[in-house]
């Protein structure tokens, strides 16, 4: 069944780290109403310190151009680490997209949705820019250490270990619970007027959907996981994650 709506987020495109086939074949099997892409699609920090564009890069830019032009409406909002995309805002750009640093989507059941990347209600990224970069830096190097500790220990038989996950999300709590980042989005969603919150950053898939208060969807990533958050055409929202 075709999916009403789609959101994904942190892609990191120019990251060597990205799940970049898994994202191509993603886009290539989906053709929604509506595509948000919810930030850091692209890594402007990685290609800043050091050109990287595979062709699947272009790949993907030109599929999503395809589902553009065939009809499905995009709505780009860009984060901290496409943040010169938001030079754009507001400026003509092809039919079907739309770039924004946030918007308000309506379900198929009428519920609004403020969907935005997140990255302002992030205290650390806000305030402490520095710890932010350094942070960005010790990832890259957990991941590396862990692609390189599953090769060998795969091998031997054992199951694959998630240690730069467990180190993101170990950091991810801590950030949150400083920054208080989802009671933040919520309390934001609620002020406009909105039943919940899309959001990325964390790199922390969630559906969290309690009765009377306001909903808290995060789509995830393309680096530890590939996950997405879908929309059918009752209105009911979808963790789509495959395994890392």
């Amino acid at each position: 069944m075709r999916p009403r709506s789609i959101f994904v987020s942190d892609v990191h495109l120019g990251c060597k780290h990205a799940r970049t086939d898994d994202f191509l074949r993603f886009l290539r099997g989906s053709q929604p109403e509506f595509l948000y892409l919810v930030g850091d699609v692209f890594d402007g920090w990685r290609l800043r310190k050091g050109w990287y564009w595979r062709s699947a890069y272009t790949d993907i830019v030109e599929r999503l151009l395809e589902m553009a032009r065939t009809g499905t409406r995009i709505f780009y909002t860009p984060g901290n680490h496409d943040d010169f995309l938001r030079g754009f805002r507001g400026l003509p750009t092809m039919e079907n997209i739309e770039i924004a640093d946030e918007f308000i989507h309506v379900t198929a059941d009428n519920r609004r949705l403020l969907v935005m990347h997140g990255d302002r209600f992030d205290k650390v990224t806000t305030n402490h820019l520095w710890l932010t970069y350094f942070g960005d830096a010790a990832y890259n190097a957990a991941i590396v250490f862990d692609r390189s500790v599953n090769v060998v220990w795969r091998r031997l038989g054992g199951a694959r270990m998630h240690i730069s996950r467990f180190l993101k999300d170990w950091v991810k709590r801590l950030a949150n619970s400083y920054s208080r980042f989802e009671e933040s989005l919520a309390g934001y969603a609620r002020g406009q007027g909105c039943h919940g919150i899309v959001c990325g950053h964390v790199h922390t898939p969630a559906l969290v959907e309690r009765t009377g208060e306001v909903a808290y969807y995060n789509t995830g990533a393309w680096v530890e996981n590939c996950s997405a958050i879908v929309e059918d055409s009752a209105g009911r929202l979808q963790l789509m994650s495959s395994p890392s």
